[in-house]
């Protein structure tokens, strides 16, 4: 988590956060440390970008999933 954390230049506390919110969901190692895909890399990037910008972490949160909903169903459209 400490790399994770040094790479976006946020806290450790900042990443737990996410995870506790549900935006996301760390794999665990065998010896219970957090462990981040890219894609969930760019996702803690992209919510600190809008908490950078003045927006609420929970809202950062919100929007996020949301635009993660869009392109999912825009996919799926594509795909049809």
């Amino acid at each position: 988590m400490g790399r994770a954390a040094d790479l976006l230049g946020v806290t450790a506390a900042f990443l737990r956060s996410l995870d506790d919110m549900g935006l996301l969901v760390a794999y665990r190692s065998e010896g219970g440390h957090r462990r981040y895909s890219r894609r969930q890399l760019r996702l803690a990037a992209r919510v600190r970008e809008l908490v950078d910008t003045g927006t609420a972490v929970e809202a950062a949160c919100r929007i996020i999933s949301l635009e993660d909903q869009l392109a999912e169903a825009r996919r799926e459209n594509t795909s049809s």
